[in-house]
């Protein structure tokens, strides 16, 4: 009888705290260091501060510190919305990004799997540019990293990847996955015009070539589309003036309170704003961009496992 709760295939390495739902929910809970805690807590202290300071004033006399209409300047309707339409936009550009290295992956896939079934080897020296080219693929997807980093291409990356020749040439040119797909298609012509493959086979690898090149430029488009930032500006004017003024309009009902109810809240509006600026620009190296190193070592071992294996495989296995 089959198990209702199997165990994961072996090779998938998956976490164990994400086996449980529960041990994920606490120990993600108490995830500090990956929170926006140590990005804010000086502003929420601020806050805080200002809230003591008012709540101190208010005990000694000084009533008139007690305006409870004071924040109708920022109504919180008008500030939610901004905050809601700020973090949507980080986020929709943060999927899209991902979305767009998925089809870098997919891409990837397909376009090697084709060229091992279609394009034949008659000799070893073939087959080794047939390798070198599927390694090519793998190439394109880290100098693709590298690009969207603004990053100088690291000899060690390309180790089994690309030749020295072939990394000398790609650190002499502005755009080093473009010229990688310039080789891709350059090997696909000449198999082309070598008859080792008909007009259906190029043009499906040829529109292959076309979704990285694709893939490669929605990323860029994310990248070099910032969100305006006068937007930003406003938005950030406009949580310092709620925030700072939310303790006139507490300490009347809540005394010495109002320094803890004013943080809170400080905490949920000022961690909002910053978990969008955290994720607007998906390719960085901060804790919550995208993975690409982790997507760019699948990918070569993608490409590494489809060369072991050759197009032989799939006709043993239908023969076996």
């Amino acid at each position: 009888m089959t198990s209702r709760n199997p165990l994961p295939p072996e090779g998938l390495n998956i976490p164990p705290e994400r086996r449980s739902v529960k041990s994920l929910w606490f120990s993600t809970l108490i995830r500090l260091p990956d929170s926006v805690i140590p990005n804010i807590w000086k502003r929420v202290g601020l806050c805080g501060f200002v809230g003591l300071t008012v709540s101190w004033g208010y005990s000694q006399g000084a009533n008139w510190l007690a305006q409870p209409g004071v924040t109708n300047a920022v109504p919180s309707l008008v500030l939610g919305l901004l905050l809601v339409f700020r973090t949507n936009t980080a986020y929709d550009r943060f999927w899209e990004g991902r979305k767009s290295w998925g089809r870098i992956v997919n891409a990837s896939r397909n376009l090697v799997r084709q060229i091992l079934v279609a394009v034949q080897t008659h000799s070893d020296q073939e087959q080794e540019q047939q390798r070198q080219i599927i390694r090519l693929v793998a190439g394109f997807a880290i100098a693709t990293k590298q690009q969207l980093r603004g990053e100088a291409l690291l000899k060690f990356e390309f180790d089994g990847v690309l030749t020295d020749h072939q990394f000398d040439l790609l650190r002499g040119v502005n755009h080093p996955p473009l010229e990688i797909a310039v080789w891709v298609d350059d090997y696909l012509q000449q198999q082309r015009h070598q008859g080792n493959l008909d007009p259906f086979q190029i043009n499906s690898l040829m529109a292959l070539m076309r979704e990285l090149v694709d893939a490669l430029g929605a990323c860029e488009r994310i990248l070099k589309t910032p969100v305006p930032l006068a937007y930003s500006i406003h938005l950030k004017q406009l949580l310092l003036i709620y925030c700072l003024a939310l303790p006139f309009t507490l300490v009347s009902t809540l005394g010495w309170l109002t320094s803890v109810a004013t943080a809170l809240v400080s905490f949920t509006m000022l961690g909002i704003e910053a978990i969008a600026l955290d994720i607007e620009n998906p390719f960085g190296r901060d804790r919550h961009d995208l993975p690409l190193e982790a997507i760019c070592a699948t990918i070569r071992h993608n490409m590494e496992d489809l060369i072991a294996l050759g197009p032989a495989c799939g006709r043993r296995n239908v023969d076996s």
